[in-house]
């Protein structure tokens, strides 16, 4: 039996009439059928009542990236610029369920806008529009302007703490490149967040949470875009599948399936 993975969805509008849908990226359903080895669930945008009933039957949950920006007042943030994408209603189901399932000890790991939102979940607040802060580099397209937006390119380094996980897995390395799609950022690290990689210009890029019961990480940039080709990317949900299946185990009392 594979382990069950929540992917949170965002509310977006399609078709003609612009009708809201709750939605999360093909990317993240194949990688959870890939190196993560699980059944994808898309979590929609249900709102805090739901939490529980969620954190029930879940074995794992990947907190995505997106387009939209989390709700200042979330944080005592200034608003954010005319245009600037929200959604609120994801924000109103995320945080709650990223709280619960650190305190319930089910495995979390955050991509991009969900590091974001596990920041603020515990405490922390963010920049907005990195790139327009002094001394900042654009972390929203590649840094080389001659690379045409990808989402597989690598933008920047990051420099990692030793004896971490991420530099485990990364066979000891304190450097590593990551691709970059992102606008906001951390500004101040919740109280229980640890930082465990940085962008050249100080932007806090990787994180852990400390004392958590399970597998709980945030990394601001993509693995499931390059998972196929970099070996760390990859990694990155090898272990995040060890942790979803033991809680597996522990959750309904049988043995999970290695693949």
């Amino acid at each position: 039996m594979r382990p069950l993975i929540g992917i949170s969805c965002c509310v977006k509008g399609f078709g003609a009439f612009n009708t809201p849908n709750h939605a999360a990226s093909d990317s993240y359903v194949k990688v959870v059928l890939g190196p993560v080895g699980g059944l994808p669930v898309l979590l929609p945008c249900s709102g805090p009542d739901c939490v529980a009933e969620i954190l029930a039957r879940m074995d794992g949950l990947i907190f995505t990236g997106s387009r939209s920006n989390v709700w200042p007042e979330y944080y005592n943030g200034p608003a954010h610029a005319e245009g600037t994408p929200e959604d609120r209603v994801r924000d109103a189901t995320t945080l709650p369920l990223i709280r619960a399932a650190i305190e319930h000890g089910v495995p979390i790991l955050a991509i991009c806008r969900g590091m974001q939102e596990l920041n603020v979940a515990l405490g922390g607040s963010l920049d907005q529009r990195i790139q327009d802060l002094p001394g900042r580099i654009d972390h929203s397209t590649p840094s080389d302007q001659h690379i045409p937006l990808s989402r597989t390119a690598k933008a920047h380094d990051v420099k990692l703490a030793p004896g971490t996980m991420l530099a485990r897995l990364a066979g000891n390395k304190d450097v590593i490149p990551v691709n970059s799609l992102h606008n906001q950022g951390v500004q101040v690290l919740a109280p229980r967040l640890v930082a465990e990689g940085w962008a050249p210009d100080g932007t806090v890029e990787a994180v852990r949470v400390e004392g958590a019961r399970a597998f709980a990480y945030g990394v601001q940039w993509h693995p499931e875009y390059d998972w196929e080709r970099d070996g760390l990317s990859r990694d990155i949900f090898v272990e995040f599948r060890a942790a979803a299946m033991g809680f597996a185990r522990e959750r309904v009392g049988v043995k999970v399936a290695a693949e």
